[in-house]
């Protein structure tokens, strides 16, 4: 025997396991075996003409080197020149070699199958595995005897080895044994075995893992396996997080890619793919897939859960083949098409997308069609939803065609439909028609169109109707509508609120429900908001429903931090200020009005949301009400009573005496309060307005302005306004707007303020000097409207920039 297995073998140091293993034997070695040119045991040995035996390959070689070189053929044994290259096949001698290789091999193997156990030392398990592998390397037919010998579950049981090195050579050997071997394929699909190859993938140590990645690479060329590996749980997110790894092998990232793909056989696998990330197969079987799996693959789309981005590429991937699906396919596959496209078309990036390929056209088709070609209203539905979501995008859809007469989704034909549908549908297709009346209400560019078309079809009574809809998606939606048409048929909306049906209580009780601040909330006190703020009938209709208080309440409650709703609180706030306002502006028709702001201190109120910093629509609308209430106080103030003159005193005057009476008003010459006359001497109101003029938000200054201008109205003491402003180092910041010329109503405003400033002499002459003032004025005088012209002109001659001619001509007659 040439060497005995006595386990000094160390397959880590050796380059060339074969070679080791053909030197391994237990029966000794005849030299007829052994090739002279190789001195190895010949396979296929052959004889030439002089009787000398050479392996067939060796002795070709030969010859082909002494052709090449041009030397005489000679026998590489002898020397000795040959006549003929003829090769002779050493049948019997061949039979033997195998025969004696059988028994070597036979033995080998059974002592390797002795040593393939746990309790074997490591060295002796080593040998015994790359033996195996040596085995099955050197023949194909080697595999079955390995399988016939009931080795493969034995190497299998090494994988629970605790020797990192015998884990890892079990997994090659595992590999060797299976490969392009069905049968052996077939027996580690039975078991545990594929599922314990599965957990060394998230093993520490990398060359496990790159082992593990290999075999399972050769088990998925089965379609057997690939169904196995794909119902162990996490197998294929493992996989999945490998190829996007940047921390592992390059080789072991292109194994499990290649891996995944031969996965691909099988559809399960395909969805679990995209449940965990990896959408491309899925969306090549949407896209070349046979009719089956086409649908198949669009219905598991429409369950998935896509992020963003992810939308968008598969709505640029296989938004078209969708689309046309939804074009021409029967009931159940529209329905798949129907189902993947409300997936994909819920974010704003992805719907423009799908409006590219041509969403809109089908959508509408299927949403207007009746008779037999009708979908049913399930997925009328399911198409309600993503038209609602592709509107919702943002597009300009007075440009966009969807139906056969070069209608878009704005012309008056097709909202008109829109509004018949919303009427004759259930709940919830109508809450999505809704949304998609919300979206297109939105834009500028096409809430014209849309109002148009409500007003010339009477639907403002039944969408009004909605706001007392049990579905709260329902309601939200009809109230956001409203909002948005508001300030475009306020008229029309305020009398189908107006009346006793109860749709205006409906949204008071919305607004003061007291469950935070909701979407619903914001969208119903800024419907409230739009309503013509002069309509007596609407607020008195408030007034006697005693919404005020409630509004009141909720407002108090935000500025003291009881009610909290970051999201939604500042459409909240400014709406609820925008409803209280409106009492100011009926205080000279309504008693009611009076009493309310009285009895609540609106007054008050007001001039504290005045320093709502960072709330611009509330700062203005507040100076708004503060210059409607401080327009009444001159009405509300309550003027001393003088005694009657004696009778002395009413024949000579010159005996009479005017009686002094204190603590009157210095402006309105009467008693007067915050409270109940509203007068803005009080409660610092007129630092804060003042301080309102430096704002940035030029609708706030002209608010400001214009409740300041009270001060100086006919019907006051103007000389203790100006006093007042002065006190208040009003003056400057009422010239500086003059100056800046932001608009033309502050403008206007300005010029007719500063006239009135100008009446003082004393301030008089000081502008005199200001040639900016002058200019500023001059420039109105020229180039402002008839009414500004004219008071410029008179502040001009306030300041000697004008003669004043009535002092020359005093009786013109």
């Amino acid at each position: 025997m040439a060497e005995s297995w006595d386990g000094s073998y160390d397959p880590g140091s050796q380059s060339d396991d074969s070679h080791y293993f053909e030197r391994l034997r237990v029966e000794p070695i005849y030299d007829a075996f052994v090739c002279p040119l190789t001195k190895q045991v010949m396979r296929d040995p052959v004889t030439l003409e002089n009787g000398q035996t050479f392996e067939r390959e060796a002795i070709e070689k030969w010859f082909k080197e002494c052709k090449e070189s041009g030397r005489k053929l000679v026998c590489p044994l002898t020397q000795k020149e040959l006549k003929s290259t003829d090769l002779n096949p050493s049948i019997a001698l061949r039979n033997t070699i195998e025969e004696w290789t059988a028994r070597n091999e036979a033995v080998q193997l059974d002592m390797a199958c002795r040593s393939l156990n746990l309790g074997s030392p490591e060295s002796d398990v080593m040998h015994s595995l790359k033996y195996i592998q040596y085995m099955c390397h050197k023949s194909q037919s080697n595999k079955h005897v390995v399988r016939n010998a009931d080795l493969i579950p034995m190497i299998v049981e090494m994988l629970k080895s605790t020797s990192r090195r015998v884990r890892c050579i079990a997994l090659q050997t595992l590999q060797t044994v299976v490969e392009d071997d069905a049968d052996n394929k077939a027996i580690l699909a039975e078991g545990d075995t594929v599922r314990t190859i599965v957990k060394f993938l998230s093993h520490e140590q990398s060359i496990e893992r790159e082992e593990a990645v290999s075999l399972l690479l050769e088990l998925s060329k089965s379609e057997a396996l690939c169904k196995k590996i794909g119902s162990i749980n996490g197998a294929i997110l493992i996989l999945v997080g490998m190829t996007s790894s940047k921390s592992e092998n390059l080789l072991t990232v292109e194994k499990a890619d290649k891996t995944l793909e031969n996965l691909e056989k099988c559809e399960n696998n395909v969805r679990q793919m995209a449940e965990n990330g990896r959408l491309k197969p899925l969306l090549n079987q949407i896209l070349e897939g046979p009719p089956e799996t086409k649908l198949s693959m669009a219905s598991y789309l429409g369950e998935l859960v896509l992020n963003n981005d992810v939308k968008v590429q598969v709505a640029r991937a296989v938004g078209s083949s969708l689309i046309n699906i939804m074009r021409s396919g029967n009931v159940q596959s529209r329905e798949a098409a129907l189902k993947a496209l409300n997936q994909i078309s819920s974010y704003e990036a992805s719907a423009k997308v799908l409006i590219e390929a041509g969403i809109l056209p089908p959508l509408v088709k299927d949403l207007f069609t009746v008779g037999s070609n009708q979908l049913p209203m399930r997925l009328k539905e399911v198409s309600a939803t993503i038209l609602a979501n592709v509107v919702n995008s943002g597009n300009d859809f007075d440009l966009i065609t969807v139906g056969p007469d070069h209608q878009t989704l704005v012309s008056e034909d097709i909202v008109q439909n829109l509004l018949h549908l919303i009427s004759n549908t259930g709940p919830a297709i109508e809450c999505k028609l809704l949304q998609v009346l919300v979206g297109l209400t939105s834009s500028p560019s096409t809430v014209l169109n849309v109002v148009a078309a409500i007003k010339s079809s009477g639907a403002i009574i039944s969408l009004v109707q909605f706001i007392e809809a049990p579905q709260r998606d329902l309601r939200v939606a009809s109230i956001k509508l409203l909002q948005n048409v508001s300030p475009h048929m306020g008229e029309e909306l305020a009398d189908a609120l107006r009346g006793t049906v109860g749709q205006l209580g409906s949204l008071f009780k919305v607004v003061v429900e007291n469950v935070g601040i909701t979407e619903e909330q914001a969208a119903a006190v800024g419907l409230l908001a739009e309503l013509p703020e002069r309509d007596l009938g609407l607020t008195r209709q408030m007034l006697d429903e005693g919404a005020f208080p409630l509004i009141i309440s909720r407002v108090v409650k935000i500025r003291q931090g009881e009610i909290r709703g970051a999201r939604f609180m500042t459409p909240f706030l400014e709406g609820l200020v925008r409803v209280l306002a409106r009492v100011t502006f009926v205080l000279a028709e309504e008693p009611d009005a009076i009493k309310l702001s009285r009895e609540h201190n609106l007054a008050a109120l007001f001039i504290e949301l005045l320093q709502s910093n960072g709330l611009d629509n509330v700062q203005m609308v507040s100076a708004m009400a503060l210059e409607n209430l401080s327009q009444e106080s001159k009405n509300l103030t309550r003027l001393p009573e003088l005694p009657p003159p004696t009778f002395c005193a009413s024949i000579f005057s010159c005996l009479s005496k005017q009686p002094v009476i204190t603590g009157l008003c210095p402006l309105h010459r009467g008693t007067c309060s915050l409270k109940d006359s509203f007068c803005l001497l009080e409660g610092q109101a007129v630092e804060k307005l003042v301080a309102l003029l430096d704002h940035t938000n030029e609708k706030v200054v002209e608010a400001a302005l214009a409740a300041i201008s009270t001060l100086l109205d006919d019907g006051v003491a103007i000389e203790q306004g100006v006093a007042l402003l002065c006190a208040a180092e009003g003056i400057r910041p009422i010239l500086d707007v003059l100056l800046e010329k932001r608009t033309e109503n502050l403008r206007r405003r300005a010029v007719w303020a500063v006239e009135r400033l100008l009446r003082t002499e004393d301030i008089a002459y000081e502008v005199s000097g200001d040639p900016n003032v002058s200019t500023a004025l001059v420039d109105a005088f020229q180039h402002a409207d008839y009414r500004t012209r004219q008071i410029a002109e008179r502040a001009l001659k306030h300041v000697d920039k004008i003669p004043n001619f009535s002092g020359i001509f005093p009786n013109m007659g």
